[in-house]
């Protein structure tokens, strides 16, 4: 069994853009990703500046992706988890926990202090963070503001 996890690059791109959909428009999250949205998603993520991603495949077939940005921080470097993905037919396996796991040794090395995200509150994701050592950061919240819309006189 060939097994390669290896730094996400532009030729993970199109494995990654078909593994996203195939996970994110079904249970639990039931999102609307098409091909053209979470190419532009992946694209801008890999083309963020100090980013880190790993790519995941087991004898040719995707396994995974993870995926995100340091930052520069008054405490340190810190490190902005943007996307975990794991093909939904393997989850609840340890995939996910395996390939949290190495990318937090990778960023060990490189003097990450911490790693913050974002995911929905009550539902599989935030259960699968907590069981890795993840807690809510009671000194933040997440705030948002639905952008106007533009209205044209008649």
């Amino acid at each position: 069994m060939a097994e390669t996890i290896a730094p996400m690059t532009a030729k993970h791109l199109e494995q990654c853009i078909e593994l996203y959909m195939k996970v994110f428009n079904r249970d639990p999250w039931n999102e609307s990703w098409t091909y053209e949205t979470a190419k532009e998603r992946l694209t801008d993520l890999l083309h963020t500046p100090k980013f880190t991603g790993f790519f995941w495949e087991i004898d040719g077939t995707p396994i995974g992706f993870i995926a995100g940005n340091s930052k520069k921080t008054y405490q340190g470097i810190t490190f902005y988890l943007a996307e975990l993905c794991i093909n939904h037919e393997i989850q609840g396996k340890g995939y996910g926990s395996k390939l949290l796991q190495y990318l937090e040794k990778d960023l060990q090395k490189k003097q990450v202090k911490s790693i913050y995200l974002l995911t929905s509150t009550g539902g599989l994701a935030e259960s699968f963070y907590r069981k890795n050592g993840y807690a809510v950061n009671n000194n933040r919240i997440v705030m948002k503001k639905i952008c106007f819309r533009q209205f044209f006189p008649s």
